[in-house]
């Protein structure tokens, strides 16, 4: 985070404490007077005019936060320089937006207390307004808090609160975060001063950059004796004072990357002896013990090897990575969430589709049957046709057959009456008339019975073609059934085809939960390995947790107390602490 990004935070704060009604909006009085005291903290020469010559085109009505945003770039930001006090200048944003927003009510903390906890928020907030703690970071300050207070974190707890958060955006603003802290909800079974001296401790590792302090012998330059010092390591410097009240301040050891430290033997009565070599002089101290001294050193080669390298102070470099770490998440989030948007949409496009064909499908069913239906009554009512037609052509026949029996009774009779005559004639008549007369008449019957022969075959000539006519239509109904049956099936398969792609639509749907469930897995692990190296820091190396000040008297400082520890265990501590370290290095 930069210098004009911590700067606009807390001039956010202030320019919304302003803003009494909540509509975003500041009068130009009220902004006069605040820029006149960014200005005067700054150390910024301040033009009373331009603020008036920057808005005379907008003299009705208050200013907008977007309104203001380019006078404060052009005319305050834009000229800042790193030569004045930051913690004057947010105590003089704290003022301002604290006196309308801090509930004092129940609150087991200071003011002071409350205006560290609340630089500490601007330090952990996201780069985005409103100004917001997000849970994770949230689980940082109280796990820090807690470890300062010498207590054990309760994940659970933690965990609990969580649930209580608001589920879509799981954060806190400032002045949450102060009444979370204040009340003591993470500090029950501790005195307000133990929390106190907490958050100081705190505050001096995130804001002041401290990453060591406690008491150690300084041999003087001049005069050569030895005096006790309350030393205080940042990143690039080590500032001794007379005392850990920070009053009366004795010098700076500035440090760079030609620095160095190095052991030094007892000598002059003085053990766990180190020097601190500078481009300009050098430095004699004393350590405590032999921990001290080792802690002390390894303390400033760590600030030594980073000014070389030009990497920020570990918690710096640990937000930052924090805040990588979350934005790479939420964006592989929104391109999962993205994603799934689109094979939803995808999805709902091709049920859509599978049930326009669907209906289409229907529809084709519907229209065969109906199809099918007319078919079959056209067919019934050929065949009753065909029937009727078949039934006349047999009656028909009959009647035919009847008249020819007729007609052959008819050609008895006649042919008896001709018999009678030819037996009257015989008589009169010679026998060759009776037999020329006998030829005649049959010949006449041989006609007879060929004419009749003749009309027979006629008429099945006449049935049989139209036998043929309806078997030619019950062909040509068959065939169209079977196109319609063909039909159908072509349709069934594209229907199955349309469900083969949903289902395999589903089955990318599956695969992408799968992939969303491994990213939240991923976060898990992330946040594991956090925690993890944050243990191993803690319990290793001790350049995250401070030591807290203690008597002067010669008790024995461990991190975890005063006199916590005899001689023995704590040499057994060292040893096992020094095996690790071996095979880690071996590793």
């Amino acid at each position: 985070m930069g210098l004009r990004d911590e700067l606009l935070k807390s001039i956010w704060h202030a320019f919304t404490a302003l803003d009494v009604d909540k509509s975003g909006k500041v009068s130009k009085s009220q902004l006069k007077v605040l820029s006149h005291n960014l200005c005067t903290v700054m150390k910024i020469p301040h033009d009373p005019v331009a603020l008036e010559e920057h808005f005379k085109d907008d003299d009705e009505g208050p200013v907008s936060n977007q309104g203001y945003m380019p006078y404060l770039n052009k005319f305050i930001l834009d000229k800042v320089q790193e030569n004045f006090e930051r913690l004057d200048f947010n105590r003089m944003c704290w003022t301002l937006c604290a006196r309308k927003n801090l509930d004092r009510n129940n609150l087991l903390i200071s003011d002071d207390d409350a205006f560290k906890v609340w630089c500490i928020f601007n330090f952990l907030s996201e780069d985005k307004y409103p100004l917001v703690i997000v849970s994770e970071e949230i689980e940082y300050f109280l796990r820090k808090l807690t470890e300062a207070m010498g207590g054990s974190w309760i994940e659970e707890k933690f965990e609990d609160y969580k649930l209580q958060l608001d589920q879509e955006q799981q954060s806190l603003n400032v002045w949450e975060l102060i009444s979370l802290v204040g009340k003591g909800s993470f500090s029950k079974g501790m005195d307000p001063q133990t929390l106190s001296m907490a958050i100081t401790e705190v505050f001096q590792e995130l804001i002041l950059d401290v990453l060591k302090q406690g008491y150690m012998m300084k041999k003087g330059h001049r005069r050569k004796n030895w005096t006790e010092r309350w030393f205080l390591l940042r990143l690039n410097s080590i500032s001794y004072y007379a005392s850990e009240d920070l009053t009366e301040k004795k010098g700076d050891i500035v440090l760079d990357g030609d620095c160095c430290v190095e052991p030094l033997p007892d000598k002059e009565g003085k053990k766990c002896l180190f020097i601190i070599k500078c481009s300009d002089k050098s430095f004699e101290i004393s350590a405590s013990d032999k921990k001290k001294k080792q802690e002390w050193i390894q303390a400033i080669q760590t600030s030594i090897s980073l000014l070389r390298l030009g990497q920020p102070a570990p918690h710096v470099e640990a937000r930052q990575k924090r805040k990588e770490l979350r934005q790479k998440l939420q964006t592989e989030q929104e391109e999962l969430q993205k994603r799934m948007k689109e094979l939803q949409t995808a999805n709902e496009n091709k049920q859509q589709e599978l049930e326009s064909m669907r209906k289409k499908l229907d529809e084709a069913a519907a229209q065969a049957v109906e199809e099918e239906q007319r078919r079959l009554q056209t067919q019934k009512e050929l065949q009753e046709s065909y029937r009727i037609e078949l039934d006349r052509e047999k009656m028909v026949r009959q009647q035919m057959e009847e008249q020819v029996a007729q007609k052959s009774s008819e050609l008895e009779q006649y042919l008896q009456r001709v018999q009678e005559l030819e037996d009257m004639y015989r008589r009169l008549e010679e026998a060759l008339e009776d037999e020329r007369q006998a030829r005649q008449d049959e010949e006449t019957v041989r006609k007879l019975q060929a004419r009749l022969l003749e009309e027979e075959a006629s008429k099945r000539a006449e049935l049989e073609q139209i036998h043929l006519q309806q078997q030619r239509a019950i062909s040509q109904t068959e065939a169209e059934k079977q196109e319609l049956q063909n039909e159908r099936l072509a349709k069934e398969e594209a229907l199955q085809v349309a469900l083969n792609q949903l289902e395999h639509l589903q089955s990318e749907r599956e695969d992408a939960l799968q992939q969303y469930e491994e990213v939240i897995k991923k976060l898990e692990d992330a946040a594991n390995k956090t925690k993890s190296w944050k243990d191993k820091v803690a319990q290793q190396e001790g350049l995250i947790r401070l030591i807290q000040p203690g008597s002067k008297g010669p008790c024995k400082m461990t991190n975890w107390g005063a006199a916590a520890f005899t001689e023995a265990e704590l040499t057994m501590r060292e040893k096992s602490w020094q095996d690790q370290k071996n095979r880690s290095t071996q590793a």
